[in-house]
């Protein structure tokens, strides 16, 4: 079970539709190794089971929109996808191992809910990585309003216009030789 996990072909089947991230029915029948049919069918039998948040069909929009964004199959040809898709929810998973109750269907949907709390945490780390940067821009926006402030304060540190600009005389002794002190001027 474990090469469904490595090989990402279970997070490569996990799509975002109507705000939900979901499996495809054709997706999860292949994981099971049960044909789509026998899926839908299992589904619609305990349909009381899957309620709009655990299951919903694609509208002819969203399949078409899936269909030109992976290339599926044309309707017209006697083959390939002909029917709406079902997609299920994470919910919508964990409910078909009861209702297709293999060992299979049992070993599928564990490694399936690992992979979807994997991208839950995922998520949660993303939001708390984009408040923190969001935290240090703010900070980092106070940082250039100060450096602006001084950068208008620099001028007024400057001598005056006209002001001498030779050194001034140094008062008291300085060293002119070694051990003899000299007085300046």
């Amino acid at each position: 079970m474990n090469e469904l996990i490595a090989s990402g072909s279970i997070a490569g089947r996990i799509y975002f539709i109507r705000g939900k991230y979901v499996m495809l029915d054709r997706d999860l029948a292949e994981l099971y190794r049960v044909p789509t049919k026998v899926l839908n069918q299992a589904a619609k039998r305990h349909h009381r089971r899957f309620p709009k948040d655990f299951m919903i069909q694609l509208n002819p929009v969203e399949l078409q929109n899936w269909r030109c964004q992976f290339g599926s199959s044309n309707s017209s040809v006697k083959m390939g996808l002909r029917y709406r898709p079902y997609a299920f929810t994470s919910l919508g998973v964990a409910m078909l191992s009861s209702v297709l109750n293999s060992a299979r269907a049992i070993q599928v949907n564990m490694a399936i809910m690992r992979v979807f709390d994997r991208m839950r945490e995922l998520i949660a780390e993303d939001r708390a990585l984009g408040s923190l940067v969001a935290e240090h821009e703010h900070r980092l926006d106070g940082h250039d309003h100060e450096l602006a402030k001084l950068m208008e304060e620099i001028p007024k540190l400057a001598p005056p216009a006209g002001a001498s600009t030779e050194p001034k005389p140094v008062i008291g002794f300085t060293p002119a030789a070694k051990g003899k002190w000299k007085r300046p001027g």
